[in-house]
């Protein structure tokens, strides 16, 4: 998959950053998602949370260490994705907290708030390997509009769970 991923990548003019981020990234977790959309229907939807958390987990320490341990040189992320992927990677982990103080439950409305995300965020990418003239008025848009609004959005759900955990104690 990783070659022909690459062979269809440079045959495109598209970077290896940007198929890690998309291709290989969705490829390899289709998995995942297929076995947290059945655990889910099923009604197990501690294996579905189990299984999207452990693997990023996974993902990160174990398989970003042991990649490290055998890469004959130090693996040094690109300037691109320091500047914008990881700050990303971090401020969606940061989206998920408010999770925990709303009943530890996931609703639709957030799911699909998430898919939408991810669908804006492969936007971007695309927009900006193509250096599309679109770009500036995208990302307006989600500085000016999207960025604040969720901020809100996650104050208000945060600060509505702690006084509904407030009174019920």
């Amino acid at each position: 998959m990783v070659d022909g991923t690459l062979t269809l990548g440079r045959l495109l003019g598209v970077s290896e950053l940007i198929l890690g981020l998309t291709v290989v990234a969705a490829g390899t977790s289709l998995p995942e998602a297929a076995t947290s959309i059945v655990a889910s229907y099923r009604g197990e939807r501690d294996i579905a949370v189990g299984n999207v958390v452990g693997s990023n987990i996974f993902n990160i320490l174990a398989v970003l260490g042991v990649a490290a341990l055998v890469s004959p040189t130090p693996i040094v992320p690109d300037a691109s994705a320091l500047a914008f992927d990881i700050p990303v990677m971090t401020a969606v982990a940061v989206a998920c907290l408010p999770i925990f103080f709303t009943g530890h439950s996931i609703e639709r409305w957030e799911g699909g708030l998430f898919l939408a995300y991810y669908a804006a965020y492969v936007t971007y990418l695309i927009l900006a390997e193509t250096n599309s003239p679109a770009l500036k008025g995208f990302s307006a848009a989600m500085l000016g509009f999207v960025i604040p609004l969720t901020a809100v959005t996650l104050i208000v759900v945060t600060v509505r769970a702690y006084r509904g955990m407030r009174r019920a104690a």
